[in-house]
């Protein structure tokens, strides 16, 4: 009976690793700034000598939430296609709310949701709608986009780093 048991053990254990590594493997939203591959939770760090390029072909109708860090300072930046295709990028934090440490978003089917004031929205408003209880876009002049991929300079994300003093505290 030991022996079964100590069997169904170590099928169930090889089972969750291999759930586990599948999720990691889709959890891989960008490339990062040195072209590694980047992983969900991983932050990018942004320096003046290294933007944040976000490989085109990785944007879809899923949101990416894309973890960076720039000079100590923790953020998200959201990319996601619109329904005409159109890549639009914005900082995971509310307008409104971003002093609370709930305020950023989280996708729940076509939309996006503010964990703090529960506002929702389509996609084709990332980026575009100002004020508000919506992210917080990031302007044409704040990043490159070519057909290969989106870049957002050091510059543009240092002066954000305001808006993320009190964001998810707990990581």
């Amino acid at each position: 009976m030991f022996r079964k048991s100590r069997k169904a053990t170590m099928v169930f254990l090889f089972a969750a690793a291999a759930v586990v590594s599948f999720a990691w493997v889709r959890g891989r939203t960008a490339e990062s700034a040195d072209g590694g591959a980047l992983q969900s939770g991983a932050f990018i760090t942004v320096t003046p000598d290294r933007p944040l390029e976000i490989e085109a072909a990785s944007v879809t109708e899923n949101a990416s939430f894309i973890p960076v860090e720039v000079d100590g300072t923790k953020m998200e930046i959201i990319a996601v296609r619109d329904s005409r295709g159109a890549i639009r990028t914005a900082f995971n934090t509310c307008q409104v709310c971003f002093g609370s440490s709930q305020a950023y978003y989280k996708q729940s089917g076509n939309s996006l949701v503010c964990q703090n004031c529960g506002n929702r929205f389509s996609m084709d408003r990332v980026g575009v709608q100002a004020g508000g209880c919506n992210p917080w876009p990031i302007s044409d002049e704040g990043k490159t986009v070519t057909e290969d991929k989106v870049v957002i300079p050091y510059d543009y994300l240092v002066k954000a780093r305001e808006i993320f003093s009190n964001w998810k505290v707990d990581y």
